[in-house]
């Protein structure tokens, strides 16, 4: 089996070498040799943000005391275009302990470091780094966000949904947001109809963080976006729900056009019934439209696997969409793997199946999971 290298092993002393001789073009004085030396020699025993804070560290004590202007020579060293400098592979990940330094050593200096953010994401992302100025200087953080929902580079308009997303993954959340998300839709409903994909997948994953803790409100919200939507937004709209259709939400499926289900079930089969751990369950059954209307069906299945404490937990499945003329049948059959992976652990037992069309559970069958 190949074996990719750990994402860590790429914040490396070749990448600290590179970082410093690009500084050394833009400020001569910089003792190259002595920081490369320095922060190459403590990044093996680090993970992966740890190697980023301690090039950023290092680099906060060997460039100018004046951090306006040691903030200024990292901005400068960003842009290779011109031709001064080599190039860096992978650029876009390797350059992050830039704005790690924003993050960790600007915070008494929001406004260069807001501005320093509106050039440094055009290259490496500032996401993380915008955070905590969102909350200790919360007004002019959003000020600068509402300012750059329209700026013309995309890069910048999806720091402004994707900086302050609430449960933005790998940082800490804003909990400001998660407890009220009006300012955060206030920017989004700037972005909703953005040009990029880019852009716009952000405000999706954006929406999305917000279902989780306000659910009655971003179906509020959707609903209303709906109305005379963009195929673009549709789309939007669509990813935005994911979490909610997941769980059957039935205003979130109404939403996306997929109402009542109003179809029957029929010849549910499973097999093995004593399925040994590490083969595959098939399970197959029939959909019956008996309407005289063509419905539009989201098909899931739901599986409740046994925990250590004997109770059952559901996990829901995607299966398929479909449309479903009048009068006509629909036979679905599938099979899935029930062997080792990272993310879940098995218990032996009674293990429960069920088929959920548009959010509603149809019918269910069961299997005994048999471990050695």
């Amino acid at each position: 089996m190949t074996e990719f290298p750990l994402l860590k092993n790429f914040i490396n002393a070749e990448l600290v070498g590179q970082i410093a001789d690009r500084i050394t073009l833009v400020y001569p004085a910089f003792e190259r040799d002595e920081f490369v030396r320095a922060t190459a020699a403590e990044l093996p025993g680090l993970e992966l943000k740890q190697r980023f804070a301690c090039i950023a560290d290092k680099l906060r004590e060997f460039l100018p005391d004046d951090y306006p202007t040691a903030l200024a020579i990292l901005v400068e060293i960003l842009d290779a275009g011109d031709g001064r400098f080599l190039q860096i592979e992978d650029a876009a990940f390797r350059l992050l302990p830039i704005p790690t330094f924003v993050y960790r050593h600007g915070l008494d200096h929001p406004e260069a470091s807001l501005d320093a953010m509106y050039m440094i994401t055009r290259f490496t992302s500032c996401e993380g780094a915008i955070r905590p100025y969102i909350i200790h200087h919360t007004l002019a953080t959003m000020k600068r966000l509402h300012e750059w929902a329209l700026d013309e580079n995309e890069h910048v308009r999806r720091l402004v949904s994707e900086g302050s997303r609430p449960r933005l993954p790998w940082w800490p959340p804003l909990r400001q947001f998660i407890a009220d998300p009006a300012p955060t839709l206030a920017l989004l409903e700037l972005l909703k109809d953005d040009p990029s994909l880019y852009v716009r997948r952000s405000v999706a994953n954006h929406l999305n963080d917000i279902s989780k803790d306000h659910p009655e409100l971003l179906l509020n919200r959707m609903e209303a976006w709906s109305k005379g939507a963009s195929e673009e937004r549709l789309w939007l709209i669509n990813h935005a729900l994911r979490t909610l259709v997941k769980r059957g939400d039935q205003r979130a499926l109404a939403i996306l056009g997929f109402g009542a289900p109003d179809v029957e079930m029929r010849g549910l089969a499973l097999q093995p019934a004593r399925l040994q751990f590490g083969d595959s369950l098939e399970f197959s059954f029939e959909l019956v439209n008996r309407n005289d209307a063509v419905r539009k069906l989201m098909i899931d299945f739901v599986m409740h696997f046994r925990k250590a404490n004997g109770i059952t937990a559901p996990k829901v499945f995607k299966l398929r969409k479909a449309r479903l003329a009048a009068g006509a049948t629909l036979s679905v059959k599938k099979t899935m793997a029930i062997r080792p992976i990272s993310t879940r652990k098995y218990y032996p037992g009674r293990q429960l199946l069920e088929i959920q069309v548009n959010g509603r559970i149809l019918g269910g069958a069961d299997f005994e999971l048999v471990m050695d």
